[in-house]
């Protein structure tokens, strides 16, 4: 029987704990599958006896863990994926420093963690787990991630944009546009090319039957997607689309797939992460169906360094994941935030988390004081002076309150968390390369692909209709020639004939406005033709 499958009840049994120790700890005497965190600590003194635990039903009502810098945050986040993947659930885990990738390699016993072991009484030796990597757009180690324009929607982008209502119609005008017209939106150019097209004269006549695109607000449209590619942005879009199922596959031993996104390389472009972020959500919350209150989550998603998701992030994104992750619960999906202090998370999406383990907290400015104070508000009551607790905790220690299996907050508890029995360090470059080559989606993903998409083939219109103009004016030209040396031979004959009646019709001023606008008309359709009518392929 494993650590996170002991017998029901348990827990808190110890008749050698003290009172209080035996309060606390039948708190976290679960009746079902429970997750290890480590044991409870009184008075200095670890008391393996006294469990601390978090239910596996409980895990998709969301947590945050939290504390200073070098506190055990990673290693804390670490420990509780091991133990998730060991029960079938996948996980995600956005690793902004680097250091996580050690989680697809067996652990290396030392003093530190024999010691450890045998203070919370864990029975510890090395594992690693099945592991994917990821990158964004493919910058840095890992398989790239990317999305389609369309598959982002004029919603989304828009929110991601930051475009008004009149803004965000127009660009929802533009994909309607591309979408009855068979104009693939693959990447960004695709999207500034239909967009350029739908205000010039040509375009304005497209729209004119569903309503005009004001060359304004193209421009603010156009200006925000060049300010957009300028952060990085252009490789993010584009094709293969990475389908986001592949987040939920277990291993052939029934263990959850541990996914790695690789963000090193891009850790100084916050909006980078938050647009992917916003974009993969939203399209989990769509495809997975309602379970309701489950036995497990089907995924948990861990968002390391939370801090700069937040920071600077707009009113839209901020909107986007409130609403996300209160609903996204219901279709079992966990999501937990890894940050510094709880202020770094907005108050909003704070309320949402059920789950709290709260690493040790400095004290040595007024605004570390004042972050203190706010984060001890955030507690249940309890016995515990946190004020002092939260600063004097050592490293791989921390305060923890979750949620029962009744939905009710546990009784706060002073642990020592358990080590991680996978490497608690990062796996070397070529080492994590190989393993991003032996993955089998990397095939399937690696190579981006530009296919013929909205701006090949206005492209290739406008060049059919330069070559036209081309070809027109060359024989105008042969023709005034033709024209001259006749009137030349006309002067060497003698006096000049009167013209027939096709000549007069012909060079008449009527006929060739007529002319002029049976060829406009000609090459407008010959235009339309060429950007074809079928429907995108969903």
């Amino acid at each position: 029987m494993s650590d996170s499958e002991t017998a029901p009840g348990t827990a808190g049994n110890d008749p050698a704990l003290p009172p209080g120790a035996r309060q606390i700890a039948s708190g976290y005497a679960f009746t079902g599958p429970a997750l290890e965190l480590g044991a409870l600590v009184q008075d200095g003194r670890c008391l393996p006896g006294a469990r601390i635990r978090i239910p596996l039903a409980m895990l998709n009502r969301h947590g945050l863990v939290a504390g200073a810098t070098g506190t055990g945050k990673t290693k804390t986040l670490q420990l509780v994926a091991e133990q998730l993947s060991a029960q079938g659930v996948p996980v995600f885990l956005a690793d902004v420093k680097g250091d996580l990738s050690g989680i697809s390699a067996p652990g290396v016993a030392d003093d530190r963690i024999r010691s450890r072991a045998a203070e919370v009484r864990q029975e510890w030796a090395p594992a690693s787990l099945p592991a994917e990597f990821y990158a964004l757009g493919g910058t840095g180690h890992g398989v790239p991630l990317r999305a389609t324009v369309t598959s982002f929607g004029p919603v989304l982008l828009s929110k991601v944009l930051e475009l008004n209502q009149t803004q965000e119609q127009s660009l929802g005008l533009i994909f309607h546009y591309a979408d009855t017209k068979g104009l693939e939106l693959i990447d960004l150019k695709d999207l500034r090319a239909v967009a350029a097209f739908l205000t010039s004269e040509e375009g304005k006549q497209e729209l004119r039957a569903i309503g005009g695109l004001s060359t304004a607000t193209a421009g603010v449209i156009l200006r925000s997607l060049t300010a957009f590619e300028a952060q990085g942005m252009a490789d993010f879009f584009g094709e293969p689309e990475f389908d986001t199922s592949e987040l939920l596959r277990t291993a052939g031993d029934g263990r959850g797939v541990v996914s790695v996104l690789e963000l090193p390389a891009v850790q100084d472009r916050p909006r980078l992460f938050s647009t992917f972020l916003m974009w993969l959500l939203a399209d989990l919350f769509h495809d997975l169906p309602e379970v309701g209150d489950a036995d497990r989550p089907k995924l948990v998603f861990f968002f390391d360094e939370a801090h700069l998701l937040f920071a600077d992030a707009s009113k839209a994104f901020l909107e986007s994941i409130t609403q996300t992750v209160r609903l996204i619960r219901s279709k079992g999906v966990g999501v937990f935030f890894v940050t510094q202090t709880p202020k770094d998370v907005p108050a909003d999406v704070l309320g949402q988390l059920g789950s709290r383990v709260q690493h040790a907290l400095r004290a040595f400015t007024p605004d570390d004081r004042k972050a203190l104070k706010a984060t001890v508000k955030t507690f249940p009551d309890s016995a515990y002076d946190l004020e002092e607790v939260l600063t004097g905790l050592g490293i791989g220690e921390a305060v923890v309150t979750v949620l029962s299996e009744s939905g009710a907050p546990t009784p706060v508890a002073v642990t020592r968390l358990r080590a991680p029995q996978s490497l608690m360090g990062p796996v070397d470059g070529p080492g994590l390369d190989r393993a991003v080559r032996a993955s089998p989606l990397y095939e399937r993903y690696a190579q981006a692909v530009d296919r013929e998409s909205a701006y090949e083939k206005l492209t290739a219109a406008q060049a059919a209709q330069a070559a036209q103009a081309a070809q027109a004016a060359e024989a105008a030209e042969a023709g005034r020639r033709s024209a001259a040396g006749a009137r030349a031979g006309e002067r060497d004959r003698g006096p000049a004939e009167e013209p027939s009646v096709i000549e007069q019709v012909v060079n008449s001023g009527a006929f060739r406005a007529l002319a002029r606008s049976v060829g406009t008309q000609l090459g407008r359709e010959i235009t339309r033709s060429l950007f074809g009518t079928a429907r995108r392929r969903r």
